[in-house]
């Protein structure tokens, strides 16, 4: 019996007697009974105290990633370096050279998914309890080292310290949290139903680790989505091999390292978790390598084409998480109250990480009511918003987005919309080799504008006013784009739209009166249409990462009931006629509908016996 299942029984049974314990008189039971169910409740207590789960983590320390000694600021800060394949490293708010990264050949990712597989044939005969163990030391390892992860995020892709410690910590602690308490639930074999005919079988799913996993991630969030997949990966009994963006390729190895000293700390191969640098032209090695049995790719629609497409040839299974231009509905139902919280929320859905967020606000969709009061709560605190690495919004990756966003707002201005802030590139007084975009507000935005339809990923906030109140203009407007990852509605709990655009608008994750809510809490992580398909997070992404084993089995063997097939079943077939009225006869005693049904089919199988 699984340890979570004892505990759970028997916290169960202690805190039904928690009221006979407060009450004696109430069961109405003699004085002498009470000896015997102390004991029995000592007893229960003693099981539990037994079967309780109370490893404590390990704390092990990892080396922090080194910078140069001398300060260098580049004069084209850029990731690629004339006449070298190395990976130049560089800090994208101020220009900092931080170090250069020799990309991995295909050579050198056959002998990482070699090292992986070896460690991991002997981490699938784990058990969930090893696998907790090593992931509340990770946890421990993050909860005490925080402000060193920010920093290292920050330094490699331009955030603050405040989006660091949201994007990077908060949701990395949660999903670490939440596989430890939830993960074996998901993954334990599962119980389904037979049926009449086959009522002498047990029937049962089982969730085996697939092998070595990759995943492909993006460089927004350099701590979480590295860690991410591994936390996942580890707990579903997997090695894993991630690939993380050029960009952010300086802080991978510190990153890496804390997954696995954590393994090295239990007495496991480090192995296990191998990291992989490499340019676009390598990358198809990954997923097409026949010793990677799933591949989770987290970027952009045009090089999922790609991805997808290398993966088929070896028909690899593949999630894809493509980003979004997600909208926020503002119902005119919002209270004058609650109306300063949406602002505040909207402000930060649209601006965090410099607006590099996959699940970002990217447009927002207003109620013609409640419109005019929110361009003029808007404008003046997006007008306030400073720049720079210790301000509100940070740097971006780098400039190479920077004319096509000033593009889009230009375009977007000669349309018809309107333009109260921002909408350039920023050139920072102290960092000039930063890569900063001012922060825009851009209002009376309509869907046929392109910055309507193309994802921004940048610090621009984007205002669109529906035709009506109704839920069928909203989710139009909505709806209007080919992307479909997260959404979010505001309005009063007792709206009915919200009901109705819940489950109308197009996307694989909806927040009601909040912003990114899901993720916070581990809900299953992906999107429909353009945004890809396939989900990570909860129940649903550990489960992905297994083979779905489907187990049929006797549950009276022993006393001899099992299959055996009658005489007109049998080959070679000396009836045709016979044997099809026998198992017309089996499918009505099975399905058919009503008694009278089901006794005309026993009738058939003994007349044809």
């Amino acid at each position: 019996m699984p340890v979570t299942m004892g505990i759970g029984a028997v916290e169960s049974l202690l805190e039904q007697s928690r009221g006979a314990i407060q009450d004696p008189g109430s069961l109405g039971l003699p004085e002498h009974a009470w000896a015997y169910i102390w004991t029995f409740l000592g007893a229960l207590a003693a099981v539990y105290l037994v079967l309780r789960e109370n490893d404590k983590p390990i704390r092990y320390t990892v080396p922090f990633p080194k910078k140069p000694e001398k300060v260098e600021i580049l004069d084209e800060p850029a990731i690629k370096v004339s006449g070298s394949t190395a990976v130049q490293c560089y800090a994208p708010a101020t220009g900092q050279f931080l170090g250069l990264v020799n990309p991995s050949t295909p050579n050198a990712i056959d002998r990482a998914v070699e090292q992986a597989q070896a460690a991991q044939t002997k981490w699938a005969t784990t058990t969930f309890r090893e696998r907790r163990a090593v992931l509340r030391s990770i946890l421990q390892y993050v909860l005490d080292n925080q402000e060193e992860i920010c920093r290292v995020a920050c330094l490699d892709s331009g955030k603050t310290m405040v989006d660091a410690q949201l994007g990077e910590v908060l949701v990395t602690v949660e999903k670490l949290q939440w596989t430890i308490k939830h993960g074996e639930e998901a993954l334990r074999p599962s119980r389904r139903p037979t049926n009449l005919l086959m009522a002498y079988k047990r029937n049962t799913v089982h969730y085996e680790p697939l092998g070595v996993v990759a995943a492909l991630v993006s460089w927004n969030y350099p701590f979480h989505n590295l860690i991410g997949p591994v936390i996942s990966a580890l707990f579903s009994g997997n090695g894993i091999l991630v690939k993380v963006s050029e960009q952010t390729a300086w802080s991978s190895s510190y990153f890496t390292n804390i997954a696995r000293g954590a393994l090295v700390a239990h007495g496991h191969d480090p192995a296990l978790v191998q990291t992989i640098v490499c340019w676009p032209q390598t990358a198809n090695h990954i997923t097409s390598h026949p010793g990677i049995s799933h591949v989770t790719f987290i970027g952009s629609r045009p090089v999922c084409h790609k991805v997808a497409a290398s993966a088929a040839k070896a028909l690899i299974p593949v999630v894809a998480e493509l980003g979004g231009k997600d909208a926020s509905i503002v119902l005119d139902s919002v209270s004058k109250r609650d109306l300063a919280r949406v602002v505040e929320i909207l402000m930060r859905g649209s601006f965090q990480a410099s607006g590099q967020n996959c699940i970002g606000i990217e447009r927002i969709v207003a109620a013609p009511q409640i419109y005019p009061t929110l361009v003029s709560l808007l404008e003046p605190r997006v007008r306030a918003l400073r720049v720079g690495p210790t301000a509100d919004v940070g740097a971006m990756i780098s400039d190479s987005s920077f004319a096509r966003l000033e593009g889009l707002v230009a375009d977007a201005v000669q349309h018809g919309a309107r333009l109260l802030a921002g909408g350039k590139r920023f050139i920072h007084p102290d960092h000039p080799k930063g890569h900063y975009f001012q922060p825009t507000l851009l209002v009376d935005v309509t869907s046929d504008m392109a910055i309507a339809n193309e994802e921004c990923f940048a610090p621009i906030m984007v205002l669109m006013r529906a035709p009506s109140n109704s839920a069928e203009d909203l989710l139009a407007v909505a709806n209007a784009p080919h992307f479909g990852l997260g959404s979010s509605v505001f309005g009063a709990d007792s709206d009915p739209r919200i009901g109705k655009i819940v489950r109308g608008i197009k996307a694989g994750m909806v927040a009601v009166n909040d912003f990114g809510a899901t993720y916070a809490v581990q809900l299953p992580f992906g999107g429909v249409s353009g945004s890809g398909y396939g989900r990570f997070a909860g129940e649903e992404g550990l489960r992905g990462l297994c083979n779905v084993k489907a187990v049929c089995q006797d549950r009276m063997g022993w006393l001899g009931v099992r299959t055996a097939l009658p005489g007109a079943m049998r080959y070679p077939i000396m009836d045709q006629e016979r044997s099809w009225r026998f198992t017309k006869g089996m499918v009505e005693v099975g399905y058919g509908i009503g008694i009278v049904r089901k006794i005309g089919g026993v009738l058939g199988i003994v007349k044809n016996s």
